[in-house]
């Protein structure tokens, strides 16, 4: 017997999608639009709340739409500040998201996948396997819940979390277009961020339909090592992926690629690497996080001594490169950079995710 077809959840539409909804269903389309803005502004999921919005058609949306979200079922805060939500979707998966106070910012790191099919050697959240894409609700829901929890505005989004962004192409461009609505969350342009670990062809994309901050995974500056750390340079290897960035900056000369560069002791941190990194990303507007490895269980790598750390960072800027050492947060939490884990069902699905969809 057929499962019957769910209603359409309100929390993956975008505004334009809100209006068309109010114009199939016989009004017009400024409700779309309140509707939107009760969502997503004010938070209100009780239809009786929405009070501009005409009764007969708040009867009508209970009978043809559903409005479901994540739920969070776990709050770990950490000393520093940090909180980490553990949010558990309709089919029992779990995800998790982290958001990091800083003065008078709040920066939300999201999740896009259960789970991550690209298997980066120095990641926690790859060992989990990978069971799904989010939807586009899964992942403004984290957003949503933030704004509801939150003591001050909601300032920056990364999507750093689980998962790689760009592999649940779609889903993420609809949540990015939600974040960044003036009747949603405000989000301006550069405080949106988009991280990759290099997948090419949809790095070309969303230059297309997007003007989010990119940030890409490198953590090495020679094919031969990123092969060893990040089996997708193997299917897009450095010389693809670094026309691609620059492609993406355009000719805005206020625009840099974030490059993220995780510090691993004896593999990729010594004064040769930060040479070969110099020259990998010359001719490229470029800032350089280096990150401090945070360790996992099962894992066989260690975390780079501050001295060198710092003497890299040094190498760095030396050569014109804006560099800087992220300071770690969260960590006893497990909501650190690479710490992430969530809950995966069913993690045989790793190898038939396709790169780009």
């Amino acid at each position: 017997m057929t499962a019957p077809t769910p209603l359409p959840n309100l929390f993956d539409l975008r505004l334009a999608e809100c209006e068309a909804l109010a114009v199939g269903l016989g009004v017009k389309p400024f409700h779309g639009r309140n509707l939107f803005k009760w969502l997503h502004k004010h938070g209100v999921t009780d239809f009786d709340a929405m009070s501009d919005l005409p009764k007969s058609w708040r009867e009508r949306l209970r009978e043809v739409t559903r409005l479901e979200l994540p739920r969070i079922i776990a709050d770990h805060p950490s000393a520093d500040g940090t909180v980490k939500w553990v949010l558990e979707l309709h089919d029992g998966q779990r995800v998790e998201t982290v958001c990091i106070p800083e003065g008078r910012r709040r920066t939300l790191c999201v999740s896009s996948q259960v789970g991550c099919a690209l298997n980066c050697a120095f990641c926690a959240t790859a060992q989990q396997g990978f069971n799904r894409n989010l939807t586009v609700s899964e992942i403004i829901g984290q957003v949503w819940h933030a704004a509801r929890q939150l003591d001050q505005p909601l300032t920056n989004v990364v999507l750093m979390g689980m998962g790689e962004p760009l592999a649940n192409f779609d889903a993420v461009i609809a949540a990015l277009e939600i974040m960044q609505d003036d009747l949603a969350y405000m989000l301006a342009k550069h405080r949106v961020t988009v991280s990759t670990s290099g997948v090419v062809p949809n790095i070309y994309r969303l230059r297309e339909v997007s003007n989010v901050s990119l940030a890409v995974s490198l953590h090495a500056p020679t094919d031969a090592l990123r092969d060893e750390l990040m089996p997708i340079n193997r299917k897009y290897p450095l010389a693809q992926l670094l026309p691609a960035c620059k492609a993406y900056l355009g000719r805005d000369p206020r625009r840099k690629i974030t490059w993220e560069y995780v510090m691993l002791d004896g593999v990729n941190d010594s004064l040769t690497h930060a040479k070969q990194l110099i020259r990998l990303l010359e001719g490229i507007p470029s800032k350089l996080n280096l990150i401090p490895f945070n360790p996992f269980t099962g894992s066989t790598f260690a975390t780079s001594p501050p001295e060198r750390v710092e003497a890299f960072r040094l190498r760095l800027t030396g050569a014109g490169i804006f560099a800087m050492t992220r300071k770690t947060r969260g960590d006893e939490i497990a909501a650190a950079c690479g710490q992430l884990v969530g809950r995966v069902n069913d993690r045989t699905r790793r190898v038939a995710v396709p790169v780009v969809n």
